[in-house]
């Protein structure tokens, strides 16, 4: 099955914009993967503004999120791949969906065990 947590980001941020409130995304600055501007990193972590008037060419994709915004005047593409988000949320109340970041899927897929050969029956007269 395709991870549900993409699912999820889409719909909280659909639900926080017809809402008309700023949808923030936190995002785990430390994963592998993340194009973020460093100087807006604290602990560890950053929190965007991705209100639509805000950003440009949002793809809340399935693997990861990409828009362009711009930091103190700098354009700059962003990308968060989906494992890295830790939370969506409004910023006007809070409401939204924090991420346990433990729940992550693994990295690497269980691998596929061989099948075993078919056994023959075991089958016995009843009288």
């Amino acid at each position: 099955m395709t991870p549900l947590k993409p699912y999820l980001i889409r719909s909280i941020y659909e639900w926080i914009v017809d809402n008309s409130l700023t949808p923030h995304l936190l995002v785990n600055a430390d994963h592998p993967g993340v194009t973020l501007p460093g100087d807006f990193v604290e602990d560890g972590r950053i929190v965007l503004n991705m209100r639509p008037e805000a950003i440009q060419g949002l793809v809340l994709g399935n693997e990861e999120i990409q828009f362009n915004a711009r930091f103190s005047g700098k354009p700059m593409r962003i990308i968060a791949p989906c494992k890295a988000v830790l939370a969506i949320y409004a910023k006007e109340n809070g409401k939204g969906m924090i991420f346990d970041p433990e729940e992550n899927e693994d990295e690497n897929p269980p691998t596929p065990t061989e099948p075993k050969p078919p056994q023959r029956p075991q089958l016995r007269v009843v009288k």
